[in-house]
């Protein structure tokens, strides 16, 4: 066949067939009297397989080694496709991201355009003080949406810090997609979207703040249960408790707890609460010690009557130091009743 009926077949043009051959990548078998090239079955299956491989992205110096490569090994080419074509779907979700980013913030002009790409540049920096900096300079006309998803990837300490500031001064806007971190699979993404909403106020926070109380991860719920005792929500007070048997913020919790019972209404179930962990036949005696100091906090005279208990306890330290608590009670209760009268 000429190269104007194989152009024709195979749907490759005649200038792109003059090029194979240049580069020795397809070459006709033979000429024709006249000079024309003339090519073989073969040679238009070998054109087939150069535009089977150009369409997987492969360049044409690739491709005429991957042929002519006896020891060519599919499993390699593929992989190594696969991972450039990652890196590039990668790239160009950023740049989706970015524009739509653009979109939704609707500036009004090309400089504010401009602005908008120069935080988003900052914020996609590899320097933190340049991220910070971002930030800090950027703030006002920062989207809330950016700065919340900004928020749940942002690894570095102070970064995170100028994020949850700025977007606090959002006055809560930015809730619905910095809660929407607590579905991430990553514990560490959930981790930060807790610290975020506890400096949010409103009570969509707070919502997402409960929700985040059923996290399996100590990190994640733990947090979320002192930000919404802090706020005076009662729906933390079993995490709370929790806290206190487990160790970690056992101090922050009880006080929490203490500041929680002078709510009538919540006194006795915390109470009951502190006091069925102290009799669980499971709990350890440094628990056990932690749930005792936590009575200390409790308001007025409520826990005097566990502690006199307590006082009796087996365990010795848990005994000493329950006596020890409850004559500093009785201490105050005393002085109160002496100032009286």
């Amino acid at each position: 066949m000429l190269i104007g009926e194989v152009a024709r077949r195979s749907g490759v043009s005649a200038r792109m067939l003059r090029h194979y051959d240049a580069l020795g990548l397809v070459r006709p078998t033979g000429r024709t009297v006249g000079g024309f090239r003339e090519y073989t079955p073969e040679n238009v299956r070998r054109i087939f397989h150069v535009e089977g491989l150009r369409s997987l992205g492969l360049s044409l110096r690739e491709i005429g080694r991957t042929l002519d490569d006896p020891a060519f090994t599919p499993a390699a080419l593929v992989g190594d496709l696969i991972r450039r074509t990652e890196e590039r779907l990668h790239r160009e979700r950023e740049l989706l991201d970015r524009l739509r980013t653009v979109d939704a913030a609707g500036p009004a002009d090309w400089p504010e355009v401009a602005r908008l790409i120069e935080l988003l540049h900052g914020l996609g920096s590899g320097s933190a003080a340049r991220r910070q900096q971002a930030v800090l300079v950027e703030h006002e006309s920062a989207p809330t949406e950016l700065l919340a998803e900004a928020v749940l990837g942002e690894s570095d300490p102070h970064v995170a810090g100028a994020l949850r500031w700025a977007l606090a001064r959002a006055a809560g806007a930015g809730v619905a997609r910095v809660a929407s971190g607590l579905t991430s699979g990553d514990a560490e993404v959930r981790r930060r979207a807790v610290r975020a909403l506890a400096e949010l106020p409103g009570d969509e926070a707070s919502a997402a703040l409960v929700d985040a109380l059923a996290d399996a991860e100590p990190a994640v719920r733990g947090p979320a249960a002192l930000a919404l005792g802090a706020r005076g929500d009662t729906r933390a007070v079993p995490t709370l408790v929790g806290l206190v048997v487990e160790g970690p913020n056992d101090v922050e919790a009880a006080e929490l707890l203490g500041a929680l019972a002078e709510d009538a209404t919540w006194a006795e179930r915390i109470m009951t609460a502190l006091a069925d962990e102290l009799a669980d036949p499971g709990a350890d005696s440094a628990a056990r010690m932690r749930l005792t100091q936590a009575l200390a906090e409790m308001p007025g005279t409520l826990a005097a009557d566990t502690l006199r208990c307590l006082t009796r306890d087996d365990d010795r330290p848990v005994a000493l130091v329950a006596s020890a608590l409850l004559a500093v009670l009785d201490g105050r209760d005393g002085d109160a009743r002496s100032a009286a009268t």
